[in-house]
């Protein structure tokens, strides 16, 4: 599966921001999908995650009731709306898919298979 992520940019405390993912090159409903970031000095860390089926949806406790995560399968786009953005927000968001739904709750990034290559996601006080 090949991940291309879009949507970030500069954006002031308070703000919303919709980003988008799009895979190609495998059947798309047969993988989980997650967003990750990572903000400069730190490690990758889990956003949120949202099953094949769309009927779940895990998220940090950071984000969670400010970013929303869904699936179209027809379009096969994972998207993150991103509200009430803080500066803490700001990181290089990466999307990935994994085919195991297992531990999907945890966050746990090496369960993921493909990876996409980021967008960087700035919020100014």
């Amino acid at each position: 599966v090949q991940l291309q992520a879009s949507g970030g940019g500069l954006v002031l405390a308070g703000d919303s921001l919709r980003l988008s993912c799009v895979a190609s090159g495998r059947t798309f409903s047969n993988y989980a999908l997650g967003w990750f970031r990572q903000a400069p000095g730190k490690e990758r860390e889990f956003v949120a995650a949202i099953k094949k089926s769309g009927n779940y949806k895990y998220y940090t406790d950071p984000v969670r009731g400010r970013f929303t995560i869904s699936r179209d399968n027809a379009r096969n786009t994972v998207y993150l709306q991103m509200n009430s953005l803080e500066p803490e927000d700001t990181a290089v968001y990466y999307c990935a898919a994994t085919s195991s739904e297992a531990k999907l709750g945890f966050g746990l990034s090496y369960e993921y298979d493909y990876w996409g290559q980021g967008t960087q996601v700035t919020v100014s006080s």
